[in-house]
This record gives structure tokens, sequence and C-alpha cells, in this order.
């Protein structure tokens, strides 16, 4: 393992290597080709699709049902593996790689949005290099493994106005994120100061043994398997079935564990709609099985949000871990599942509680569950009673799903709901409470500057390690 005192080091350096602007490199900012002028009527946009096992091949289906994507290029390190063979099957005339960097090398003209379906950790230089080249993203959340990298997102983006950005939370086009708008402008949702949400299944990382003290073996590679592309910007590790193949989400060097995978399908639209922002302080309250590998066995963060104009200061606690559940208030019922898809093969039907979130306000407490999944006022007898009365205000149905949202946009028909100035910043709340996690402790953060104040070696944790030799390009915008 890294020392602490060798990491604040190399984290000091790739800081300032991150403050470089406009460095003479090999990847060039060039004019947007976005096609919202000049498109022909049912003309299609142009799409490579990055990543298409497994959740990759399900987005690759989401994007074919629309109609309106013409799939021009795919892209995946393990390329003819069992897994791929379906989307390969699918767009058979698209043209196929292994590297995303030799893709865009030879087809980025030809090329008008990409959709990034691979680990966290390889979001982050996919998504930039498609927006040096004016190419629109759609990326998986969270959209990158670090605040800073989440940082250099959102400030290209910015730098690129006409490239169209959306994040991979599909419910942030459902019926939650309407609701809680209207809900919000109508005044129901107001005074919130408490926010618990919670993710109690198990997880991949429930059956390693937290007394960890190595990562794992290695082993021999699949034969189709590019692994050196597969850890692009990543410190090197050998070879494991137990780093690859969707386990990667357990390792603090390669996922971002129950909260990054969960929590922008959870409290996004608490996020966004009470203007959340980022956090003054993040603390670990439960950290059972803790190690320095992977992600605890049970674990419970607090987020604390000050007050922001006339909205009070917030606490949002999450809870992830078999059994690791928040307070159940008094009226609460079962935990009602809507518009929530099948997520690798689990279902969730009506429960005690499933994954999801419990909101005080002044005046109600709010009960809901992830993706699209509506709230309900608690007890079901009040909300029933103030539908009978006419109190809740209209929610308007959602004229796009989040697939359909992102290509409108390309066309210039729409604007994206979860574009990364939004989302970015909830990736950041995330990786924040990831650190926390990672070291078992408690900091304050301080919002203006973006540092954490009070603990170099997890201020050091925003940048992380520097990228491996021949990915430096990718963090200087």
């Amino acid at each position: 393992m890294v020392s602490r005192r060798n990491f604040l080091k190399t984290a000091g350096a790739a800081a300032v290597a991150l403050a470089v602007e406009n460095p003479i490199h090999a990847i060039d900012t060039v004019a947007s080709k976005s096609p919202a002028t000049g498109r022909k009527s049912g003309e299609k946009v142009n799409v490579a699709l990055i990543g298409i096992g497994h959740r990759g091949n399900e987005n690759a289906k989401e994007v074919a049902k629309t109609g309106l994507a013409n799939v021009v290029a795919i892209c995946d390190v393990n390329m003819g593996a069992d897994h791929t063979t379906e989307v390969m099957g699918m767009f058979p005339k698209a043209k196929r790689y292994k590297d995303f960097r030799k893709m865009f090398d030879e087809m980025g003209k030809d090329i008008e949005a990409v959709f990034v379906t691979t680990p966290d950790f390889s979001h982050f230089p996919i998504a930039m290099r498609a927006i040096k080249e004016g190419i629109h993203v759609y990326c998986e959340k969270p959209l990158a493994r670090t605040f800073n990298e989440n940082a250099l997102l959102i400030e290209a983006a910015k730098r690129n106005p006409k490239v169209v950005t959306q994040m991979g939370n599909q419910g942030h086009s459902g019926e939650n994120y309407f609701q809680f708008k209207a809900w919000s402008e109508a005044g129901i949702i107001k005074d919130v100061y408490r926010i618990d949400a919670h993710m109690n299944n198990s997880r991949r990382w429930h059956v390693l043994d937290p007394n960890i003290n190595k990562f794992p073996d290695a082993e021999p590679k699949p034969a189709n398997m590019d692994w050196d592309v597969w850890q692009m910007q990543t410190m090197y590790h050998d070879y494991s079935k137990w780093l690859d193949e969707g386990n990667w989400r357990c390792w603090y060097d390669f996922g971002m564990g129950a909260l990054g995978d969960w929590g922008a399908h959870i409290f996004d639209t608490a996020h966004q709609f009470l203007e959340l922002g980022l956090p003054y302080e993040v603390g670990m309250l439960k950290a059972e099985g803790h190690n320095d590998y992977f992600f605890p066995m049970s674990s419970t963060i607090r987020f604390r949000f000050p007050r922001r104009g006339s909205k009070p200061a917030c606490d949002l606690t999450w809870y992830d871990g078999i059994g690791n559940y928040p307070e159940i208030p008094e009226g609460y019922g079962i935990s009602a599942v809507a518009d929530v898809p099948t997520v690798a093969g689990q279902s969730y039907q009506a429960a005690k509680l499933n994954p999801g979130k419990i909101i005080y306000s002044r005046d109600y407490i709010f009960k809901g569950s992830s993706h699209s999944s509506p709230l309900h006022i608690i007890p079901e007898e009040l909300e029933k009673q103030m539908i009978a009365e006419h109190k809740l205000p209209e929610v308007p149905k959602s004229p796009s799903n989040h697939y359909e949202n992102f290509l409108k946009a390309c066309m210039g028909l729409e604007k994206t709901r979860s574009p990364f100035e939004i989302s970015g910043v909830l990736c950041q709340v995330m990786n924040l409470g990831v650190i926390a996690q990672r070291l078992n402790t408690t900091f304050k953060f301080d919002r203006l500057s973006g540092e954490i104040i009070d603990n170099k070696f997890a201020n050091a944790l925003l940048t992380g390690i520097p990228p491996r030799k021949g990915w430096e390009d990718y963090y200087v915008l």
C-alpha cells in the first residue's frame, strides 16, 4: 500500500498538475459538432456505445428503443466476450474497438454522442475526451471516482456549452423528478431539516473478509481482454476476477461502493430541488467491518448542509449494509416500489423497507423509494385527505425518458435534466462520503475553497494518486 506520507507528496503534485491551464497536449478542444442546427427532420444522432456488457447491454437496448440513435461504433475492452455478443449482434454494421482512444482518433468526426457505461473510475477520461472533441456525453453514475475529477468535468462542460451532458440517474426523468419539482414549487416540500437515505441489500463485498491485508492474488486474464486499457488512469493492479465483472465496485481504488451506486438514484431530487450543494461537515457514525481496501459491511454517514437563504440547515444521513436501517417514523407503513427497474437480476417488491429515503420537513414527513418512485406523505390517511381536498398539485407527465431526453437535447429539442453542472455536484457529495468511509473519520469541508480544512490526508484524497503515465493530458483543461 501507499504510505500516508508518500500519498500526501504524490497527491500534492497531482493537485499542482491539475491547476495548469491550457498546456500543449494531445487532446485539442474543437468546435462542437452540435446537430441542433441544420438537422433534417427524422435524422438520427450518430452514437458510439462505450462499454457494452452487463449494464452497457441494458443501456444499449434502451438507446435502441428510442428510435433516435444511429449506432456507428461500439467499444469494449473485452469485445467478443460472452457478455458483449448480444450488443455486437444488435449493431452488426457498427465499427468495433477495444480502446476508446483509437475510436476517437479514427471516428471522432463521425460521432455526435457517446454513451459511457464502464466502471466508475474509467468514466472520467472517456467523458473528458468526448467533451474536448465536442461530442455529447451520456455517462453512467457516478460521473467520476474523485472530487477533483468531477470538478474538472463540471468545468470542461461549462467551457464547452454546446456539448450536451447527462448523467445516467434515470429516475431524474421520471415521476419522482417532476413530483419533487411540483411539490417544492407549491410549498408542499419546504423547510426540510432532515433526510435519511438508505440502501440495505447485500453487496458484492459482503462475502469478502474485512481482515484483508492485500489485494486479490493475480489470475490469468480473459483471452479477449485488454487489461491495461481497462485500468486506464488508475494505479496498476494484477488481474483478478475480484476486480473485474462488476466486482470493481467493492474496492476504493476502483469504485464508490453502495453510496456511489445508489445515492444518485435515491437522494438526487432532494439534492437538486432543496439546493443542498456541498456539505460543511461529513462524518462516519458507523463503519462495521472497516478496512483499508474495500467498503465497510455497514456504513452510516452524516452530511451536514448549512442554511441556504430561507432554507433551513439540513442533515442527510446515509445508511447502507444489511439491517442498518434508519429510524422508522410512526405511520410509515410499507415501502412500495414503482418504476424501479430490475437491477442486476434483483427485483424489488413492496416491503417494510426498500432502498429509499425518509424526508422530514416542518409540516410533513415523506417517504420514497428510488429511481422514478414517487414520494408519499405519511401517514397514508393524511395523504388521502390532502388528495380529497385538492391540496396536492398536479404532477406533469414526463415528456421523455432519460435516454430520449438526452438524444432530443442533442437534436436541440430539449434540455437534459441531469447535466454535469447539476449531477457533478451530487457526485462530489458522494465523493466526500467515500473519503469519510475510507478513513473512518469526520472532517470539516470549506464550501468556498473546496478543501477539507482539518485533515490533510483526507484533503489529498480529493485529488488522489496521480494518473498513470500517458493519461496526464486528461487532467488538464
